[in-house]
């Protein structure tokens, strides 16, 4: 997958997002003088995609007279990473706050000295909030805390219940589990299913296969990068079996090369140009905004299956961080815990239909089992608990995004458009990797 979060903007109409708000102030200006109505403070926060945070703000902003937050939403996680390092290069720019995807985290690993320690406010107090991994990988190899996790991605499969049904296969999402594997699913049986599939409807499994590459990759125990952080593409067997693996379910006719994060306007989820997609906890609140772009409704037959090819998986999950530019640093800091909270994580999750890196907002998630009517009534939350189980988020090296957008993605859109084989993909994909990598 090219970028981690989809543009709320481009498919929901949605309004800009960002990031911040925190504790009930207290801080200063910088200038050692506490924000007030009398002394007031504005913080600029910058994130990408969908964060669910509009009405946190707004509900920071009445707790806290004085502070006010400025969001600067940006479309794609790839353009926030070239935007945030731009800003960091040339020393100035840099919002007070800004959320950085797991993709490109171990680059910021690079330059952590950039931002603060937020130990220095209270971080090792609240660090049992979060699943162990996910504050572990927010910390730095001299051990400075430099993000509070927000979200993580644990995946299922969304699916068509509808389209399902018309072609002689179980539409309930129980059975549906099982016809994938249940707790034994595989890529193997996935494209399987997705051959019976078009055999009887002549329609596409799958949305792209861009996305089912990056979930083939996150789940690995090491993937780009080995966790001592080397490469590890060339000669990587796996990943190869994987790769043809993808290629031959793209010769069958299963993907419907749909160009990603557009799906057509959102009109390929209600014209039935394919049945099934990975989706990782955040992917609902895109698909239930491409639907209402495209006119649907509630009624579309989109479910949500707990069920998940391989295994367990994470794909994506972001940080909130506070450069040392800012002039607010306590400020900041108190409004990044905030937004992170647990209270605040299920709102959010509520909002974004993304899932929760903090235990309390999991298992208050799973206990609500609260029914999603843009899911056939699925209990979103509750499956994506239970599909967080054994999940451990994958080590992720300097160019890890780079080499999923830049290297990886182009490669695949050849097999796609049928302008390579799986071989010549592949050697394409080890050319890009020495250009834009090794020898960059």
């Amino acid at each position: 997958m090219k970028n981690f979060r989809f543009p709320a903007a481009a498919i929901a109409g949605a309004a800009a997002v960002a990031l911040l708000a925190s504790g009930c102030g207290g801080g200063d200006d910088g200038n050692g003088e506490a924000a007030s109505a009398d002394n007031p403070i504005e913080l600029s926060v910058t994130t990408f995609g969908t964060f669910g945070y509009d009405d946190l703000y707004s509900e920071y902003e009445d707790a806290n007279p004085g502070i006010t937050i400025k969001p600067n939403n940006i479309d794609t996680g790839g353009n926030a990473r070239t935007d945030l390092f731009t800003k960091l290069a040339a020393g100035s720019g840099v919002s007070d706050v800004v959320a950085v995807e797991e993709g490109w985290l171990g680059a910021i690993m690079q330059v952590s000295d950039k931002f603060v320690d937020l130990k220095e406010y209270g971080a090792e107090d609240n660090k049992d909030n979060w699943v162990d991994w996910k504050y572990k990988q927010g910390t730095d190899p001299d051990g400075r805390v430099i993000g509070y996790g927000t979200d993580i991605g644990p995946q299922g499969i969304c699916y068509n219940g509808k389209l399902l049904e018309a072609a002689g296969l179980p539409s309930d999402r129980e059975a549906v589990a099982e016809l994938l594997g249940g707790p034994d699913a595989t890529w193997e049986k996935y494209f399987e299913v997705g051959n019976q599939y078009k055999d009887a409807s002549g329609k596409a499994w799958f949305d792209q296969a861009g996305f089912v590459w990056n979930s083939m990759v996150n789940q690995m125990d090491e993937g780009y990068y080995t966790r001592d952080g080397e490469l590890n593409i060339e000669d990587n067997d796996a990943m190869i079996a994987n790769f043809d693996l993808l290629s031959g379910a793209i010769d069958d006719g299963l993907s419907a090369n749909q160009e990603e994060w557009k799906w057509n306007s959102g009109q390929s989820f209600l014209d039935g140009t394919f049945a099934t997609m990975v989706c990782p906890g955040w992917m609902l609140g895109n698909i239930q905004g491409g639907i209402e772009t495209a006119g649907g409704s509630t009624d579309s037959g989109w479910d949500f299956a707990d069920v998940f090819p391989g295994g367990a998986s994470n794909w994506g999950g972001a940080f909130l961080s506070v450069p040392e530019t800012s002039e607010h640093k306590e400020e900041a800091a108190k409004l990044a815990a905030w937004l992170t909270e647990p209270e605040q994580q299920i709102k959010q999750s509520e909002a974004a239909g993304n899932f929760p890196s903090t235990l309390q907002a999991q298992e208050q998630l799973a206990a609500d089992a609260t029914p999603n009517e843009w899911f056939n009534d699925a209990p979103t939350g509750a499956i994506l608990a239970s599909r967080a189980k054994d999940v451990v988020a994958q080590f992720k090296g300097p160019d890890d995004s780079v080499i999923q957008e830049k290297v990886f993605g182009p490669a695949i859109d050849d097999m796609e458009t049928g302008t390579a084989t799986a071989d010549q993909a592949w050697e394409k994909a080890l050319k890009l990797l020495n250009d834009l990598v090794i020898n960059n």
